[in-house]
């Protein structure tokens, strides 16, 4: 006899607290309640479940930069963490900017990775603005108000004047906004004194001003209150600037530079107090290999590996009672699905059948057990809880350290001109 599900999935608790079955066909959720007959079947009894993540915000380098990561290293490390699509930025080399570099870094993906992704559009004077959103960018940026590590700043005209040309195509965009100083940027405490959180929130209102109106605006990786504080739109905030502050390393520790920095104790802690207000939680995964992070602290890039450990991360907050399952779905699934056009992973008909099951108990981070092609994690030795399977398109995409599921694919963005999209 025929079943009626590719695989169901018993005794789920979903998010909310609801306790069913999940029967799944054809890549999206069949039925909730009463399972169906299925060849696959997977006991979820006291475990936790959530929707695949969606990290909106990572860099997964590949071509020229393949010695810090691919993308088939960085997504067996976002399927290993629970994360089921993410969506890569531009600036790589060379930057996504017009229709041809569009197209190339889709190709280099379908090659390689494991789970699904969405590829973002560079803002700058020069970029191919409508072609690119015709042709399928999920979203405008990272847009680099400062500069960082492979992104050029873009001026204050030159932003004003793409954003008019945006606003008309209902694209999304994405702002890293910071102020530089100028000074000896030799350390991490010196790092931070040039990059503040005071100038941080400038940026952000100097933008949230010249944004025009019904401008959809999505802050990057906000590292202090005031600015979660000034910034109109969306936001979103990195585990590492909830979970890491400077003064948990040496000063001249270049593993951890990154932009906007990491920030005090007191000013990370303070974060915490505006979850309420943080729409997304994205890694901003950016890895470098440990010879180009442990040279002169100056010389180091920006940027630290996190695809894999972002959700465990924060599924061990939750199990400390720091905050809820059922925002935590939202902040890493539900809302980036929404902002992006993206279908929503979920547990009632219909939806995407992307989730992960996890265990109710965490373990240490350990960095030889995590996917990175970089190697190394700032988060060594802190709790997390690792998923024990992780469904992609209604397949076990990853179980017992393996990846036996179908290959990633591509999700055009919301302007997409051509076929369907494929999930």
């Amino acid at each position: 006899m025929k079943s009626a599900a590719d695989l169901l999935m018993k005794n789920v608790m979903i998010p909310g607290g609801r306790i069913a079955d999940i029967s799944i066909r054809d890549g999206v959720v069949a039925h909730v309640g009463a399972g169906l007959r299925a060849d696959t079947v997977i006991d979820a009894a006291g475990y936790l479940c959530l929707p695949g993540g969606v990290d909106m915000h990572v860099h997964m380098r590949g071509g020229v930069q393949a010695q810090k990561e691919t993308w088939a290293t960085g997504s067996r490390s976002a399927l290993a963490g629970g994360g089921t699509v993410v969506i890569d930025q531009p600036n790589q080399i060379p930057p996504v900017a017009d229709i041809p570099t569009l197209e190339a870094r889709i190709r280099e993906a379908k090659q390689e990775s494991l789970c699904n992704f969405g590829i973002n559009g560079a803002v700058s004077r020069n970029a191919d603005i409508e072609g690119m959103w015709r042709s399928g960018v999920t979203a405008f940026g990272e847009t680099f108000a400062a500069p960082s590590s492979y992104g050029e700043a873009i001026g204050h005209d030159e932003l004003a004047s793409v954003l008019g040309r945006i606003r008309p195509l209902g694209g999304l965009v994405t702002i890293h906004a910071e102020d530089v100083l100028i000074g000896m940027d030799d350390s991490l405490p010196a790092h931070n004194a040039l990059r503040t959180g005071t100038g941080e929130a400038q940026a952000v209102a100097r933008i949230v001003a010249l944004a025009p109106e019904g401008m959809a605006l999505h802050f990057c990786h906000l590292s202090c209150i005031h600015s979660i504080d000034a910034a109109l739109g969306t936001i979103e905030v990195t585990p590492h600037h909830l979970f890491l502050s400077y003064e948990m390393f040496a000063d001249d520790d270049g593993r951890v530079k990154v932009n906007p920095p990491l920030r005090r104790e007191k000013a990370r802690s303070k974060v915490w107090s505006r979850w309420e207000r943080i729409d997304v939680i994205a890694s901003d995964h950016a890895p470098h290999t440990l010879a180009e992070k442990s040279g002169a602290f100056a010389d180091a890039p920006s940027g630290i590996p996190g695809v894999e450990t972002m959700i465990p991360l924060l599924l061990a907050a939750m199990l400390e009672g720091r905050i809820s399952l059922a925002s935590l779905a939202d902040k890493t699934s539900y809302t980036p699905c929404r902002l992006l056009g993206i279908p929503c992973a979920g547990f009632v008909p219909g939806c995407r059948a992307d989730c992960a099951v996890y265990p109710r108990e965490a373990h240490r981070v350990d960095a030889d057990a995590l996917h990175s092609r970089a190697g190394w994690t700032p988060y060594e030795g802190m709790a997390a809880v690792f998923p024990e399977y992780v469904i992609m398109n209604g397949e076990i995409s990853f179980h017992d350290g393996e990846f036996p599921g179908s290959p990633g694919a591509w999700i055009p963005g919301r302007g997409y001109m051509g076929d369907q999209p494929q999930i």
